[in-house]
């Protein structure tokens, strides 16, 4: 197979994963965005999934919200939550459109840098216990089971990383 006279080596692969913190401008996106990525986990629970029940003016105050862009589009909310001691995965959540291509580990990884960068050694994060696909692939991302709650309507199973730190 003869090449044309003028092709040149391209990079043809998917646009990179770029992360910028939201701003309140965001806000409307963000929400939609998370009804969007929630709405197979509603079906499983039974129940409206937390992060629908939230404040998002609340989180937008009190939060770390990133967005995860390809292209300038929204693809990926990421919402941290720094604590004395951990940093909580407090959602994580890929559009639609965006579930099931490696979003997801991108995202992770991102709040593994973030703790990295406060200092943390430890991520905590929690999901529906009867969500037992996705507390498999925490798992299978270095994440343990510490603990289960029942809140009530729900039972959740939270769960736990521990972070080699890096030598400075």
């Amino acid at each position: 197979m003869s090449r044309p006279p003028d092709s040149r080596s391209q990079d043809l692969g998917p646009a990179p994963i770029t992360f910028r913190k939201a701003t309140e401008a965001d806000r409307a996106a963000v929400e939609t965005l998370q009804r969007a990525a929630y709405e197979r986990n509603r079906t499983l629970l039974g129940v409206e999934p937390l992060p629908l029940q939230a404040d998002y003016a609340e989180i937008f105050r009190t939060m770390e919200v990133w967005l995860a862009e390809e292209r300038d589009q929204l693809r990926g909310v990421l919402i941290l939550q720094a604590r004395a001691d951990d940093l909580l995965i407090w959602s994580i959540a890929a559009a639609p459109g965006a579930q099931r291509q490696g979003l997801g580990q991108i995202m992770l990884d991102a709040a593994d840098v973030r703790a990295d960068q406060l200092g943390r050694d430890v991520i905590r994060l929690y999901t529906g216990s009867v969500l037992a696909q996705l507390i498999g692939w925490y798992h299978r991302h270095g994440y343990q089971v510490e603990s289960e709650e029942d809140i009530g309507d729900r039972h959740i199973t939270h769960m736990v990383k521990q972070l080699i730190r890096r030598q400075s």
